[in-house]
């Protein structure tokens, strides 16, 4: 009984202590090791996690011009003399989604009645539901274009951080799948066999989580801050169709009592 158990130690001492046979020393070694279908998979994680980090940085980028040009909007929007003033003075800002939806509603606008600075408003100014109605339908469609703007190629951010895991997964599964094969051609199942197969199989998984991670957190992020985008959108527009209602009105009352005048001088 010594000598069996005695045997058996022996024969785990030299499992463990069996070489690594294909020299596989680092993490590169064990991705060229690897067999082509992890490659495959392993190039196609890299890809992914490259266009999600390109994804990354220029939506991070558009955000932060977004915020900083919007601000400046704001502070012209209530120094502001006349629209077609701001009008000129929200053209440089091309990523700022209030100066945009600004220009959206003042082009609605322009199409109506030739801009509120005309004198020939009376249609307007007499009926502003009928103005504030198709000014407000043009700035919710802007608003809509925006949102759409601000979540162009999100979907592979969400794809990528669903999928990515998977794919690593199915790398790892072949690859064990793989050494198995081995062991069989072999005949042997010591360590020295199975360990290196499965350690590169392995390293298909870490990429996938590696490219997932960074994909859901910025997804994440970015959908957050495109709401938020969204309800300043909102309060804006509302902001500004009640300044604009609130315009039309005067303008209407200026005209009734131009008119009136007008009457009274033609009596008299």
């Amino acid at each position: 009984m010594t000598h069996i158990w005695t045997s058996v130690a022996l024969a785990a001492s030299d499992v463990v202590n069996a070489p690594y046979q294909r020299n596989a020393d680092g993490f590169f070694d064990m991705v060229r090791n690897a067999g082509p279908m992890v490659k495959f998979i392993m190039v196609s994680l890299v890809v992914l996690s490259i266009a999600c980090w390109c994804i990354i940085l220029l939506k991070a980028r558009l955000v932060r011009r977004a915020q900083k040009e919007s601000e400046l909007f704001v502070n012209y929007f209530r120094q502001r003399k006349n629209y077609s003033t701001l009008y000129r003075e929200s053209e440089p800002l091309d990523e700022s989604h209030l100066a945009q939806i600004f220009r959206i509603g003042y082009a609605e606008l322009n199409r109506l009645g030739k801009s509120l600075e005309t004198k020939n408003l009376q249609e307007l100014s007499t009926n502003p539901e009928v103005v504030l109605e198709n000014v407000d339908r043009a700035i919710r469609g802007g608003i809509m274009a925006e949102r759409q703007r601000f979540e162009s190629f999100l979907p592979l951010l969400a794809t990528t951080g669903s999928t990515a895991p998977f794919i690593g997964l199915f790398g790892t599964v072949w690859g064990i799948m793989t050494s198995f094969h081995e062991i069989g051609l072999k005949g042997s199942a010591n360590l020295a066999v199975v360990a290196p197969g499965i350690s590169e199989a392995l390293v298909a998984t870490a990429m996938g989580l590696a490219a997932a991670i960074p994909a859901v957190v910025a997804y994440n992020h970015f959908a957050n801050r495109i709401k938020m985008i969204e309800i300043e959108m909102s309060h804006f527009a509302a902001d500004f169709l009640n300044i604009l209602k609130r315009d039309l009105m005067r303008r209407g009352r200026q005209e009734e009592s131009l008119s009136e005048q007008q009457r009274a001088a033609a009596q008299d």
